[in-house]
C-alpha cells in the first residue's frame, strides 16, 4: 500500500517555534510498515508545508494529533477522507475524545499504534475484520462508532528497529536529532496523561540499540525525548559511562526531574559529573512552582528544596536549565504566582516557561475540572500552556492569563538578556512576539470580557466531590466532548 503519514504543526507562536523537532511515533510506525513493504511518507508540517500531490495518490493516510494540533489535524482528515482516501488518527488526543475523532476519520488507535497500524492495513487489504483489532475504533457500514477492547501496551521495546527520518520529507531541517530511550513514567503527576497513553511501568530499549542510534547521529546534537530521561539512575549511569567509554562525541540535552540530582539535602555528584563527561549540555526541568501546596496538588513529590538545590547543583557543573512552571492549580493565588516568577528571576535557571495549567484530556485533573464545570471552552487550538481555557480556584482566567504574561516579560526583559542571551534572546522575541497576533489579542479581549460578564461555577459539592474520582489507569471510556469547534464568546484563534 501507499501511506502517508502526518502530523500537524501546533498552532501560533511559541517557544517551541523556533525548533525543528519531530515526534516519534510516525516514524517509527512509518519504519515498520516499510520494511514490510509498503510505500511510506511522513509528512511532518513544522518542516515545510505538506505535498497534497502525495497525500491524494495515497491508499491510506494516517494523522497524529496531540491536544493544541487537533483541530488542524481534524481539517486535514476530512480533506483526505472526501478524496476517498481511508483515514486512520492516532495519538495522545484522539485516545481520550475517541467519538470526537470518529466524526473527521475512518478509524482511531487508541494508545500506541505499532501493531495496530499493522493490522488495519490488514483490514484495508481484505485479510481481517476490523473487529478483531484491538485499540482500534472504527465507524461502520451504518455509521455506527465501534470501539474494540484495549490493547494491552508492548511488553518490551527490544526488537522495535532504528527509527529511519529518512522517510520524513525535509528530514534534513530536523534539529536537534531526535532519541528516545524508554516509554512509560513511574511518577503520577495529577496533570500529566502520560501514564495514560504509556503506563507507569517503564520500558527501556536495549543499551545497544540506544547507543547506535546516538552513533547514527553522527556528531549532530542529541534530544532525548524520554518524558523523563533518568527513570533509574543506576541505569542511567551505566548508559553515561558507556557514552563517555565509547567517545560518542555528541553533545544532548534531555528531560530530567530536578531530584534526580539533588533531593533531601543531598546532590548526586557523581551522576552530575557523568552527564557532562557523556555530553549533557542542557536540561528541561518539569519544575512547576515554588508554592509547596500547588507541589503537593499536582501529587509532583519533590520539594522546594529539592528545586533550589537541584538549580545550583546543575549551574555549578555548567548544564544549561530550562524550567518549566505550570501556573493556576487551586492551591495557587496571584500572590503565589507572582512568587513563582520571582523565584526565576533569582534562580540560576537560563530559560523558563511559564505555562497556564491546561485541562489536557486523558488526566484525572481534567476529569475533576469537568465535573465541576470549570472548563469553558473545546477549542483545541487554545490548549497550548499558552491561552487559559478554565476557572481557577482563587483567581479568574484573566487574572491567570495577565500574570502568566507578566512572569514571561519580568525574565525576558531587555536588560536580562546579557547574563544569557543566546538561551534568552528567542525568550524576549517570543514573548513580545505573542502578544502581537492579532489572533492572540483577539482572544485577549474575549476572554477579558468573559471574565467581566460570567460568574465562576460554584465549588462542588460533596456529592459531586465523589464523582470525580478516576484510576490511575483507566478501561478506556470513549468521551466525546460537546464540539470539536466550540470557542467561548467570538473567539476563533
Amino acid at each position: 500500500m501507499r501511506i502517508s503519514l502526518i502530523e500537524p504543526a501546533p498552532p501560533g507562536f511559541h517557544i517551541y517555534s523556533f525548533v525543528k523537532q519531530v515526534r516519534l511515533g510516525l516514524p517509527l510506525i512509518a519504519t515498520l510498515l516499510r520494511d514490510a513493504g509498503h510505500e511510506v511518507n511522513v509528512q511532518v508540517e513544522v518542516l515545510g508545508e505538506l505535498d497534497w500531490d502525495t497525500i491524494f495518490a495515497s491508499d491510506l493516510v494516517g494523522v497524529s494529533t496531540i491536544t493544541s494540533t487537533a483541530m488542524k489535524a481534524y481539517a486535514y482528515a476530512e480533506r483526505a477522507r472526501a478524496a476517498g482516501i481511508p483515514v486512520v488518527m492516532g495519538g495522545p488526543h484522539v485516545t481520550f475524545e475517541t467519538d470526537e475523532a470518529l466524526e473527521f476519520a475512518d478509524y482511531v488507535v487508541r494508545g500506541e499504534g505499532e501493531e495496530a497500524m499493522f493490522e488495519l492495513v490488514e483490514v484495508l487489504l481484505g485479510a481481517r475484520e476490523a473487529r478483531t483489532v484491538a485499540g482500534m475504533s472504527w465507524v461502520d457500514e451504518s455509521g455506527a462508532h465501534r470501539h474494540n477492547p484495549s490493547r494491552p501496551l508492548l511488553s518490551s521495546l527490544a526488537g522495535l528497529p532504528h527509527i529511519d527520518l529518512s522517510l520524513i520529507r525535509n528530514h534534513e531541517k530536523i534539529d536537534p536529532w531526535p532519541i528516545l530511550t524508554s516509554r512509560g513514567c513511574p511518577h503520577d503527576c495529577e496533570f500529566c496523561s502520560v501514564i495514560m497513553m504509556f503506563g507507569r511501568k517503564p520500558r527501556t530499549n536495549p543499551w545497544d540499540h540506544t547507543l547506535e542510534s546516538i552513533r547514527q547521529a553522527d556528531g549532530r546534537p542529541i534530544f532525548f525525548y524520554d518524558d523523563n530521561f533518568i527513570l533509574s539512575k543506576r541505569a542511567t549511569k551505566a548508559l553515561l559511562a558507556r557514552m563517555i567509554r565509547e567517545r560518542l562525541n555528541s553533545s544532548f540535552s534531555a528531560q530530567i526531574r530536578i531530584d534526580s540530582v539533588h533531593k533531601g539535602g543531598r546532590t548526586d555528584h557523581e551522576l552530575l559529573q557523568l552527564l557532562v563527561e557523556a555530553g549533557c549540555e542542557g536540561v528541561y526541568l518539569g519544575l512547576e512552582s515554588v508554592n509547596p501546596d500547588t507541589l503537593a496538588a499536582f501529587n509532583k513529590h519533590q520539594s522546594v528544596d529539592d528545586i533550589v538545590g537541584g538549580l545550583a547543583a546543575l549551574h555549578s557543573y555548567g548544564i544549561l536549565t530550562h524550567g518549566m512552571f505550570v501556573l493556576g492549580s487551586d492551591a495557587d493565588t496571584v500572590e503565589s504566582i507572582r512568587e513563582t516568577a520571582d523565584f526565576a528571576l533569582s534562580s540560576d535557571i537560563s530559560s523558563a516557561q511559564f505555562l497556564a495549567l491546561t485541562p489536557l484530556p486523558g488526566t484525572r485533573q481534567t476529569a475533576r475540572l469537568r465535573v465541576e464545570g470549570r472548563v469553558f471552552t473545546n477549542n483545541w487550538s487554545l490548549y497550548d500552556g499558552l491561552h487559559s481555557v478554565f476557572w481557577p480556584r482563587n483567581m479568574s482566567p484573566w487574572d491567570l492569563q495577565r500574570e502568566m504574561l507578566r512572569a514571561h516579560r519580568r525574565f525576558y526583559s531587555p536588560r536580562r538578556l546579557a547574563a544569557n542571551p543566546r538561551q534568552r534572546l528567542k525568550g524576549l522575541l517570543i514573548t513580545h512576539g505573542w502578544e502581537r497576533v492579532p489572533e492572540n489579542m483577539a482572544y485577549m479581549r474575549e476572554l477579558r470580557a468573559f471574565c467581566r460578564t460570567t460568574e465562576p461555577p460554584p465549588p462542588p459539592s460533596d456529592a459531586a466531590a465523589g464523582v470525580i474520582a478516576v484510576d490511575a489507569e483507566p478501561a478506556f471510556a470513549p468521551t466525546r466532548s460537546d464540539s470539536a469547534r466550540d470557542v467561548f464568546g467570538q473567539v476563533e484563534a
